[in-house]
């Protein structure tokens, strides 16, 4: 039988002091204070059925499928039943207040920054020695060896070397821009010369180049990239100001 440790709330404020997380928490508090007010102020209301959805949505994203499961995961963590629907409904708060705030915008945005939303298949393989990335470049040029095998023999990372270096479909900006100006100016499939950057010699297949469409999982993304930048601009226009002394009625309501 585990040896039980008692840990209370001031010694785990006082861990979260020491280890510099307090930042972190105050932004997160501000930005929960942040959408509850902008929600009261545009009126937004969550239905029984949504918040029962958003339960379930949460419970499904933390592969909580069986109840003894839900049951452990809540003990865990250290909530209730009426926590795991209160975060329900703040995700669901959230989403109500981004779309209220930007739906309209979206497809501005998209037409606007159309450019940044060509997504890129590639493999990749970064090397040390400029002459033989060059070396390799060349052999693929003459077919004399496979972009796996280079994969297979240079690659250190056991999982990456497993898919060949692939590295599943980035946007522009997820590329370093030199990177970028040569992966989406290429003829795909094809296989671009070496590129030298602080990281080293990158070795780049690009198998596809995929043009930007307005589709759902996309108008997600900017939906959430724009709710984002605005949650980080109201931040930006308050400080928050934490009492971190507790005197004896408060020590004694975490005792």
């Amino acid at each position: 039988m585990p040896k039980i440790m008692n840990v209370s709330a001031v010694e785990i404020l006082h861990h979260l002091k020491l280890n510099c997380q307090i930042p972190i928490v105050l932004e997160g508090i501000a930005t929960r204070i942040i959408i509850a007010e902008a929600v009261k102020k545009a009126g937004i209301t969550v239905e029984q059925k949504e918040l029962q959805q958003a339960a379930d949505s949460l419970r499904l994203a933390n592969q909580l499928v069986k109840a003894d499961d839900t049951w452990a995961w809540l003990q865990k963590h250290y909530l209730s039943l009426d926590d795991l629907e209160e975060i329900a409904q703040i995700n669901l708060l959230s989403a109500k207040l981004a779309n209220y705030l930007f739906a309209d915008r979206v497809e501005k945005f998209f037409v606007e920054n159309q450019l940044d939303f060509f997504g890129a298949v590639t493999y990749e393989v970064i090397l040390d020695d400029e002459d033989l990335a060059f070396e390799l470049f060349y052999a693929l040029q003459e077919n004399e060896i496979a972009f796996s095998e280079i994969a297979q023999k240079y690659i250190q990372e056991i999982e990456l070397r497993r898919t060949g270096g692939y590295d599943g479909i980035r946007y522009r900006k997820d590329f370093k821009p030199e990177i970028a100006a040569a992966v989406f100016a290429s003829r795909p499939p094809q296989v671009i010369k070496p590129i030298i950057t602080q990281t080293g010699v990158h070795l780049i297949f690009v198998e596809e180049v995929i043009k930007p469409q307005l589709n759902e999982q996309l108008r997600l993304k900017i939906l959430g990239d724009l709710f984002s930048a605005w949650l980080k601009q109201q931040l930006e226009e308050v400080k928050v100001v934490a009492h971190l002394d507790l005197d004896n009625q408060e020590l004694a309501k975490l005792a």
